[in-house]
């Protein structure tokens, strides 16, 4: 069943948002226009919507690397996840990597 998707499960990315397809059609250089007022119907509370164009006027292609909207959609998919915004910048240290808590074990109220 295709649930109503435009390019497969194991191509897409998890929760694009209007500013990182921005930043990959930037990348592309695939010019567009973002309309804010716009939303999906089933998630209303994801905001705006990207409009682009793969054609010049005279028929020639701004990418000729992407020649239909379903391969513009499977390259965003590629670099979404390589978003610096996706990206995580919190690094562990390695003390805190092992180490429990450091109380000593006892705890509870203390007798009077």
């Amino acid at each position: 069943m295709a649930e109503g998707r435009r390019i497969s499960a194991d191509k897409a990315c998890e929760n694009p948002t209007c500013e990182t397809t921005e930043d990959c059609c930037n990348h592309l250089k695939i010019p567009f226009a973002i309309e804010i007022d716009k939303s999906y119907p089933r998630d209303f509370m994801q905001r705006g919507r990207v409009r682009v164009l793969l054609k010049k006027n005279d028929g020639t292609l701004y990418n000729p690397n992407i020649t239909s909207k379903k391969q513009l959609m499977t390259h965003v998919a590629e670099l979404v996840p390589r978003h610096p915004g996706r990206t995580k910048k919190l690094v562990p240290n390695a003390s805190t990597l092992g180490a429990g808590p450091s109380k000593s074990g006892k705890g509870g109220k203390k007798k009077r």
